[in-house]
C-alpha cells in the first residue's frame, strides 16, 4: 500500500492516529476529517473507513482446532490487584506425548484501548508458530475491554499508568514461571504495547529474552542499561514522530551494548501491522515484520543467545 493508492488522504489518517493517542478529542477528529470530504468521499465515509473492522483482522479463528485458548486471571499485588488475559497454546503441545511440551512464552500487549479482537488474533498466530502466548488486558480492573474502542480508550485513560506497567510485569513473570514454559519469554506489542514491551525489557533485565516492539516509544533512558533482552524494533517510515526518534533509540541501545536490530518499514504509517484498520495496514511490510519477529523470537527463546560482553 502506498500513498498513491490509499482511498483516504494521508492527513486524515494522521488525524486518526492523533485521536486514538488521545492528542485530540472526538469532536476535533470529526471536524478535522470533514476538511477532506471531497467529491463522493463524505466525512462519514472517511470515519467509517478509518475505524477498525475486527472481522477483517481474524487470520486464526477462535475455535481453530490447532490451538487451545483460555481466559486466566493473574495476581498483580503491585498493580491493580489482578490482571486477566487470553492464554493460547498450540494443541500439539499437549497431544504428542503424555507430558506437555515446554514452550517459549510471548507476552502480546495491546494498544491503548484494551485487549481487542486484533490482539487476541495475534496471540493465536503465535500459538500456530509453536509459542505459548499470553495477551493481558490492562483494563481488567475496570471490567476489561468493553467491545468498543472509543469506550476502551476512555477507560484506559482513567487508569494509573505505573500500575498498568506493574500488571504487565506480573503477567510476564507468571508466564515465565508456568511449568509448561521453557523458562524463556519474549514481549511484543503495538503502540502503547510496543512502548510497554520496551519498558519490560528495562524492568525485567535477564528475565526477558527478547522483545519486538511495534511502533512503540523507547525504553526510558535510565533503564536501558538493565536490558539483557535482544531488541527488534519495528517502525513505519511514514510514522514521522517515532521515525524521527529512532536514531536516538538505536544509539542508546548501542551505547549499552544491547543486541538490537531495527527497521523503518517503507511506505508504512503508524499501525501498519494492524489488518483490522485497512487504511493503515500495509500487507507487504506487515508480513515482512511478522516473519522477522518469528525468526528473532525463535533465535532468542529456543536456543541460548550469545553471551553479552
Amino acid at each position: 500500500m502506498t500513498d498513491d493508492n490509499r482511498k483516504i488522504p494521508a492527513p486524515a489518517i494522521d488525524l486518526y492516529t492523533r485521536f486514538i493517542h488521545g492528542e485530540i478529542g472526538r469532536r476535533a477528529f470529526m471536524q478535522g476529517v470533514g476538511r477532506y470530504a471531497v467529491g463522493g468521499l463524505t466525512a462519514t465515509a472517511i470515519v467509517e473507513a478509518l475505524m477498525p473492522n475486527y472481522a477483517l483482522g481474524q487470520q486464526v479463528q477462535k475455535d481453530d482446532d490447532r490451538i487451545i485458548a483460555s481466559r486466566v486471571t493473574v495476581p498483580s499485588p503491585d498493580g491493580h490487584g489482578t490482571i486477566g488475559g487470553y492464554l493460547v497454546r498450540p494443541f500439539s503441545a499437549d497431544s504428542r506425548s503424555a507430558t506437555p511440551a515446554l514452550l517459549p512464552g510471548v507476552i502480546v500487549i495491546h494498544e491503548n484501548r484494551g485487549l481487542n479482537p486484533h490482539t487476541e488474533d495475534v496471540a493465536r498466530r503465535f500459538a500456530l508458530a509453536n509459542f505459548m502466548a499470553f495477551a493481558p488486558d490492562t483494563l481488567t480492573s475496570v471490567g476489561g475491554y468493553p467491545g468498543d474502542d472509543y469506550r476502551g480508550g476512555q477507560l484506559f485513560a482513567s487508569l494509573d499508568r505505573a500500575k498498568m506497567t506493574q500488571d504487565l510485569v506480573a503477567a510476564a513473570r507468571w508466564l515465565k514461571a508456568r511449568p509448561d514454559c521453557n523458562g524463556k519469554i519474549a514481549a511484543t506489542g503495538f503502540c502503547f504495547g510496543g512502548a510497554q514491551a520496551n519498558a519490560l525489557a528495562g524492568i525485567l533485565g535477564p528475565e526477558l529474552a527478547a522483545a519486538a516492539p511495534f511502533y512503540g516509544g523507547a525504553t526510558p533512558a535510565a533503564e536501558v542499561a538493565n536490558i539483557r533482552a535482544a531488541i527488534l524494533i519495528h517502525h513505519g517510515a511514514l510514522d514521522s514522530r517515532l521515525a524521527a526518534d529512532y536514531p536516538a533509540q538505536v544509539a542508546e541501545l548501542a551505547r549499552h551494548n544491547v543486541r538490537h536490530e531495527g527497521h523503518l518499514w517503507p511506505e508504512s504509517v503508524h499501525g501498519f501491522f494492524n489488518d483490522a484498520t485497512p487504511e493503515r495496514y500495509n500487507p507487504t511490510t506487515a508480513a515482512q515484520a511478522w516473519a522477522r519477529t518469528l525468526e528473532w523470537f525463535n533465535e532468542h527463546t529456543r536456543v541460548a543467545a550469545p553471551a553479552r560482553a
